[in-house]
């Protein structure tokens, strides 16, 4: 009983984490108005995996690894940053091109697997979130957690993280919210490119400020 109340406690913590606003959010959100729902979708599954990975490292002790090597997570921040400021920057340049549409004004037909692999990707930029479910594993679970408790964290967490990025992607990709980004297609992919090239630039200041 005690692991199981552990479990959920954790599954909380790391819910509140999954639906706070970030770089997963905003590529997700951009990916399913800009290109398809079921790109958006694709994009939710890269999401779902990559937290799957995070977790599982977590388990595998990649915190403590971290903490042995600071040298490896500055590494890592410095990667992730440069893979948002690219997104950003791919965001900001590309926004006074024009969509490819259907004559019923809806997006043309496109393989899925690239928004997926850039998801995960995405997802796996910020190495903060490693080191988040390491913190939440150390605090919440028993030190050795039976292998079925392993199973069952990671495969709530693929599904929480697939959930909520998969909603996200079914909400926005509606006709009314391609209608308005249509409308507003340069402001919208400038500000959300802005948006995850600032967040880059934030991580590759922390990554700095941890050398010095």
């Amino acid at each position: 009983m005690e692991l199981l109340v552990s479990i959920t406690t954790v599954l909380g913590a790391l819910a509140l984490g999954t639906i706070s606003p970030g770089p997963s959010f905003v590529f997700v959100a951009r990916t399913a108005v800009a290109k398809s729902r079921p790109d958006g979708i694709a994009a939710a599954f890269g999401m779902g995996v990559g937290g799957v990975i995070f977790a599982g490292l977590a388990l595998l002790g990649l915190q403590a690894a971290i903490a042995a090597m600071p040298g490896l997570f500055t590494g890592l921040k410095v990667l992730g940053a440069l893979y948002l400021i690219y997104l950003g920057w791919g965001a900001w340049r590309g926004a006074r091109e024009p969509l490819a549409v259907n004559e019923r004004g809806q997006p043309a037909p496109r393989a899925v697997g690239g928004s997926f692999r850039q998801g995960l990707l995405t997802q796996l930029s910020n190495p903060k979130a490693a080191v988040v479910y390491g913190s939440v594993f150390a605090a919440l679970l028993p030190a050795h957690p039976p292998a079925w408790a392993a199973v069952v964290l990671l495969g709530v967490i693929f599904a929480m993280e697939t959930g909520w990025y998969a909603f996200v992607a079914v909400t926005l990709s509606a006709e009314a919210s391609r209608a308005v980004y249509l409308r507003s297609k340069a402001l919208i992919d400038r500000s959300a490119g802005g948006v995850m090239a600032l967040l880059g630039l934030k991580l590759l200041i922390d990554a700095r400020s941890s050398m010095m």
